[in-house]
């Protein structure tokens, strides 16, 4: 989020971009850079089906959205 401004993605809001970070009790591992915790396996297949959870439901919504928009007149 730029500026940890709290707006999300365009300026939609908070939780609505893709769910990693505070603002949604995302994930927020903060690939490649600073601090980096290492996981069990364990932890890590169950942080992953979460994120493959939140990637389904944006999909969903981002489906829905252009079935909306090709519908609008």
């Amino acid at each position: 989020m730029p500026g940890l401004d709290k707006t999300g993605p365009a300026g939609m809001g908070a939780g609505t971009g893709r769910r990693m970070g505070p603002c949604c009790g995302g994930l927020g591992r903060g690939f490649g850079r600073g601090f980096r915790r290492f996981f069990t396996k364990k932890e890590e297949v169950e942080l992953l089906k979460e994120e493959e959870k939140a990637l389904e439901e944006e999909l969903k919504a981002v489906k829905e959205m252009i079935t909306e928009t090709e519908n609008q007149k």
